[in-house]
Parts: C-alpha cells; sequence; structure tokens
C-alpha cells in the first residue's frame, strides 16, 4: 500500500479558502474508499470527508458541511479537499487518506479505520 502524498494548505483569514491536492496510487480497474481526516496537537482524528474511487458518493462530517467539498479526479489519480469559508476552528494537520480494502458508499467510508495516510499538510487560520 502505498501512501499517499498531500500537497497545498498553508495560512489564510477566517472566511478565506485553501485547496489541497493529494496524489494518490490506483492501479487500473481497482476501486476503494479516500478521505480527508484532520488533526490537532492532544485531539483525537477527526475524519472530515470522503468518497470513493468512482468518484460518486461523498460524505462529509458536520463541522464541514456545505463549506468543503471533497472530489476525485479519476484521470489523474488526484484526491482534492476544496475548503471555503475557514474558520480558525478549521485549522489542524490534514490527512489525505485511502482504504485500499474496501469499497462502498461513502458513508460507509466514513466508518472505516484502516486508512493509509500521507504525511498531513498544516492548515492554520487566523481570525
Amino acid at each position: 500500500q502505498v501512501q499517499p502524498v498531500e500537497s497545498g494548505g498553508g495560512s489564510v483569514q477566517t472566511g478565506g479558502s485553501l485547496r489541497l491536492s493529494c496524489a494518490v496510487s490506483k492501479d487500473t480497474d481497482t476501486r476503494f474508499c479516500l478521505g480527508w481526516f484532520r488533526q490537532t496537537p492532544g485531539a483525537e482524528r477527526e475524519g472530515v470527508a470522503f468518497t470513493t474511487t468512482e468518484a460518486g458518493s461523498k460524505y462529509y462530517a458536520d463541522s464541514v458541511q456545505g463549506r468543503f467539498t471533497i472530489s476525485f479526479d479519476k484521470d489523474s489519480n488526484t484526491l482534492n479537499l476544496q475548503m471555503n469559508t475557514l474558520r480558525p476552528e478549521d485549522s489542524a494537520m490534514y490527512y489525505c487518506a485511502a482504504d485500499y480494502r474496501f469499497y462502498g458508499p461513502a458513508n460507509l467510508c466514513a466508518r472505516r479505520g484502516s486508512y493509509t495516510t500521507g504525511q498531513g499538510t498544516q492548515v492554520t487560520v487566523s481570525s
């Protein structure tokens, strides 16, 4: 299982936008779950958004619903997270993740605990 590689992130003021991207290793005709997690020091990891390599269903945590959009580009095997209307509480290390052993609706992907994550990219939102 190849570790995903994130890019993007950085610092922005409240109300601003950022876009995270992630290169996902994928063999032809394989299908699996994809997601973005975030974590702050001392806190548990939070699942933020999920989709699949079929780029169909999507699932969002209540905390980001309506502000974040997850997408998967099947041509480039790139997972994206568009983050709008950012808030200071969105500040965290964000991790791209792939569960190579499961494929299903995104709401079921969100319940999985066997993700391979990348190194993470920091997002900081200042007030």
